[in-house]
C-alpha cells in the first residue's frame, strides 16, 4: 500500500497579525468569517459554502466570492488532524511549525473576531532565514489559509531538523520573484494610463514626462491636432532646435506604419519626431523608424520605464494616479561561465 502524503497547509494570522497571541498562546489555529457563524455547521459542499458566502456577505464584490467559498470550505472540510500547518509570524519573523490535533471547535467566547479553530502542537519555530526564498514566498500567499505545495518536503525537514536553505545563488525563486514584482508594477502602471488617461489626457501625462526630463512642451488644443499632440524643445520659447513633435495613442494594440509614417510627414527639417504608444508597434513601423535618424518610437514597455525612472520628479497629481513606492529587490548572481 502507497504511504500517504504528509498534507502542509499555510495560515495568516490576519491581514495585520492580530491573531498571533491567540495561534501561541492557545495552540490553535483559526480564521474568522464571522458572519457565517460556526462553519462546521455547514454542510460539506462547496457549493452550499458559496450559498453562505453569498448570503453572508451581500456586498462582496464576485470575485472574492470563489476566494472565501474555498479558503472556508477547505479549513473545515479539508485540514484533518495529522495535517501540518506553517504559520509565517509578522510578530516575530520566525516560521512557526505545527501538527493539527483535533477536534475542530466553534469558539467565540475565546476571540471572537477568530472563532473558527483547531487545536495545534507547535513543533519547531524557526528564523525565517533558515528557509529559501521560494519556500518564504509560498507562504507569503495573498489568502489567509492555503496549501503548502511546492515547498512542503522542506518545511517537514524543518521539523525533523534536516532543513538546510538553498544556497542564495542558485535560488532561482530569487529571480522569480523580482520578475513577478517587475511584471506587476508595469501592468498596475499600463493599466491605470489606459483607463484613466484615455485620449487627451494621455497627452498631457506624455508632457509632463517629458518636461520632469528637462524639455518645455506644449499640448495640442483636444480636437483634431494635425498628427502632432505635443511640441516639445530645450529652450522656453520654442524658437531653437531640436524642436521634437510628438504623437501619442492611449489604445493597448499595435500602431502600424501609416500611422508612424503620418507622423513623420509633419516632421521638417532639424525637426524630431517623437511616437509613444501605451501598447506596441508591427515590425514595419519599427523597420521604417530604425531607417530614420530623427524618428523615435516608445512603447508600452519603455514608457513605463521611463515613467519609473523619473517618478520621484512627478507632481502630486500623476504620483496621487500612480501610487508607487520604490522596493529594493534580490538579484540572484550570474554564475561564471564554465569553460
Amino acid at each position: 500500500m502507497a504511504e500517504k502524503e504528509t498534507v502542509v497547509w499555510g495560515i495568516h494570522a490576519g491581514r495585520t497579525g492580530d491573531a498571533h497571541s491567540l495561534f501561541m498562546k492557545n495552540n490553535v489555529v483559526a480564521i474568522g468569517w464571522t458572519e457565517m457563524g460556526d462553519l462546521s455547521k455547514i454542510p460539506p459542499s462547496r457549493e452550499t459554502f458559496k450559498e453562505v458566502v453569498i448570503k453572508s456577505y451581500p456586498n462582496v464584490k464576485p470575485g472574492a466570492i470563489p476566494n472565501y467559498t474555498g479558503q472556508t470550505f477547505r479549513f473545515v472540510c479539508e485540514l484533518q488532524p495529522g495535517h501540518y500547518v506553517v504559520y509565517p509570524s509578522k510578530h516575530d519573523r520566525q516560521i512557526h511549525i505545527g501538527r493539527v490535533e483535533g477536534p475542530f471547535r466553534y469558539d467565540p467566547k475565546m476571540d471572537k473576531a477568530y472563532p473558527n479553530m483547531w487545536p495545534v502542537k507547535w513543533l519547531k519555530s524557526l528564523p525565517r532565514t533558515q528557509f529559501s526564498q521560494g519556500a518564504l514566498y509560498e507562504t507569503g500567499s495573498a489568502m489567509s489559509f492555503f496549501q503548502v505545495r511546492n515547498y512542503a518536503e522542506e518545511f517537514l525537514a524543518a521539523v525533523e531538523g534536516k532543513a538546510a536553505p538553498l544556497p542564495i545563488a542558485k535560488d532561482e525563486t530569487i529571480r522569480v520573484i523580482a520578475e513577478d514584482i517587475e511584471a506587476t508594477t508595469q501592468d498596475f502602471v499600463l493599466k491605470t494610463l489606459a483607463q484613466e488617461l484615455k485620449g487627451h489626457p494621455f497627452a498631457h501625462f506624455v508632457a509632463h514626462l517629458l518636461e520632469v526630463m528637462g524639455y518645455h512642451t506644449r499640448v495640442s488644443p483636444e480636437g483634431p491636432d494635425g498628427g502632432v499632440d505635443v511640441i516639445a524643445h530645450k529652450d522656453e520659447l520654442g524658437f531653437e532646435p531640436p524642436i521634437v513633435k510628438v504623437q501619442v495613442k492611449s489604445t493597448e494594440g499595435n500602431v502600424g506604419d501609416p500611422e508612424v509614417s503620418a507622423l513623420y510627414g509633419k516632421v521638417g527639417s532639424g525637426e524630431f519626431g517623437l511616437f509613444v504608444t501605451l501598447g506596441s508597434f508591427t515590425s514595419k513601423a519599427e523597420n521604417f523608424a530604425k531607417s530614420k535618424t530623427n524618428l523615435r518610437l516608445i512603447d508600452g514597455e519603455e514608457l513605463v520605464a521611463l515613467t519609473l525612472e523619473h517618478y520621484d520628479s512627478f507632481d502630486s497629481r500623476y504620483k496621487g494616479l500612480l501610487p508607487l513606492k520604490r522596493v529594493f529587490v534580490p538579484v540572484p548572481l550570474e554564475e561564471p561561465a564554465q569553460s
